[in-house]
């Protein structure tokens, strides 16, 4: 339900989220009005329902303008005043020449994230509102050029995970910016206003500036768009999550073998699952492209061919269709580092000192490995696909691959699904799961919903 009200209550906003076994929830406060009313709305809540939970404001410093450090201070003094606890994280070193909303955001993130692990939570409250999910959701149909699926348009879910360990969590989703505005001054209370968003030069501002001429029908219309796409969106997921249990399997590390029956899937379904597989399996940050899966699908049912899509090897045959990693544009050496992101594929995590160690790509030394000649699949594939897992190596010598877990010299790699691994928004928690558990990576955890229904992400 859309509120308008200016009595909002707390507990119709939080009732549907479950922090119980949490110590503390840490929320993301800028000084606007919706991060400053989400603050105030989450501390009502608490008092009246879960006192022992801790509540901490995060203000993060981008220090991309003058005076960002004192807005942080006075967002301090504002929660001093409510007795909430606060703490500041700062952007530092050098930023992007291009790309900076992009950059930006993900900095506040991870900064977001590193605030909520140093006070024991996995939660982040973030204030976005009724009009950023309307905002998101038009500014998704206007760049839609029939060539994207209508996936986009649920904009945010209530819950994505980031990172695949911090949830991002959004109670505010069906609030007006105007309601929340109203319930602060009702307080006396006042907010700082970010330039940025007004600032005409980036695509969300303008589109503000248009909803915010009396677009009240549009608003409602957008919502009610992404309420329905959402649902879509979940329904597809655990479709495609059946048969990447039903038909895919993995002989090796890197390499995804589909019975030759995932071809004749209804399509939806069976696109989407393939366009999952091809995001894992080539590290991509984002779905392929959809005619071109669509087309890649069609082809699966007809002929046995070999093509490349989304940095991934679609090898189709008789004993079934094979997807790999292509050779191609694989990472440099590097030394290894905790948390890297290898090649979109895997997480890397390290113990004690690896700086005399450098992981790149197996390449022809996995080959000669007695593991390849065990594996059930035609021997050619399983050494390309092993050439491009990540491996050890000191001073030029070869060490061998890295385990997913506790490796004897420190170092292990996890693999990740790369379309998830930065953002995993809860429609998609079906489809992640079932693609976790084919690759052998960490299944996502339950979200942070009443009940913990994961159907309900």
């Amino acid at each position: 339900m859309l509120t308008t009200r200016v009595d909002i209550d707390p507990l119709s906003l939080f009732q549907t989220f479950d922090f119980a076994p949490r110590r503390a929830l840490v929320a993301a406060v800028s000084g606007g009005s919706d991060s400053l009313a989400l603050l105030l709305l989450a501390k009502a809540w608490l008092d009246r329902t879960a006192p022992g939970i801790r509540l901490v404001a995060v203000t993060v410093d981008h220090d991309l303008r003058p005076g960002s450090a004192e807005e942080a201070r006075q967002v301090a003094r504002i929660a001093a005043r409510h007795g909430i606890s606060h703490r500041t994280m700062s952007w530092a070193g050098p930023k992007p020449a291009t790309g900076i909303p992009a950059a930006a955001r993900l900095a506040r993130y991870r900064l977001l994230a590193e605030a909520a692990r140093r006070e024991g939570t996995d939660i982040i409250l973030t204030g976005h509102t009724a009009d950023d999910q309307a905002e998101t959701v038009l500014m998704r149909a206007e760049r839609a050029d029939g060539r994207q699926d209508a996936r986009g348009l649920a904009g945010m879910a209530p819950a994505t995970l980031f990172e695949g360990e911090s949830w991002i969590v959004r109670p505010l989703l069906g609030t007006r910016r105007r309601a929340l505005r109203d319930l602060l001054r009702g307080r006396g209370e006042t907010w700082l206003d970010d330039p940025t968003n007004a600032n005409p030069a980036f695509e969300r501002p303008r589109m503000r500036a248009m909803l915010g001429q009396g677009n009240d029908r549009r608003v409602e219309a957008a919502l009610a768009e992404a309420a329905n796409a959402a649902r879509a969106r979940r329904q597809l997921g655990k479709e495609a999550a059946a048969l990447i249990r039903a038909f895919a399997t993995c002989p090796c590390p890197g390499l995804i073998r589909l019975d030759p029956r995932f071809a004749q899937a209804e399509p939806g379904a069976g696109v989407y699952a393939l366009r999952v597989l091809l995001g894992t399996s080539g590290g991509a940050p984002h779905l392929p492209d959809l005619p071109r899966a669509q087309a890649v699908f069609a082809r699966m049912a007809r002929e046995r061919f070999c093509a490349t899509l989304s940095r991934t090897v679609i090898d189709a045959r008789k004993q079934g269709i094979f997807l790999h990693r292509e050779a191609r544009h694989l990472p440099a050496p590097q030394a290894p580092a905790e948390g890297m992101l290898w090649d979109g594929r895997f997480r890397l995590e390290t113990s004690g000192d690896a700086q005399d160690l450098t992981v790149a790509p197996a390449g022809s030394e996995m080959a000669k490995t007695p593991e390849i000649e065990a594996v059930d699949a035609p021997a050619g594939l399983v050494r390309a696909a092993c050439a491009t897992l990540p491996a050890l190596s000191r001073g030029g010598e070869w060490l061998g691959p890295l385990p997913a877990a506790h490796g004897p010299r420190g170092v292990s790699a996890m693999p990740v699904a790369g379309p998830w691994a930065l953002f995993l928004p809860g429609f998609d928690l079906a489809a992640a799961t079932a693609t976790a558990e084919l690759i052998g990576a960490k299944s996502p955890p339950l979200p942070p919903l009443a009940g913990h229904i994961a159907s309900k992400a």
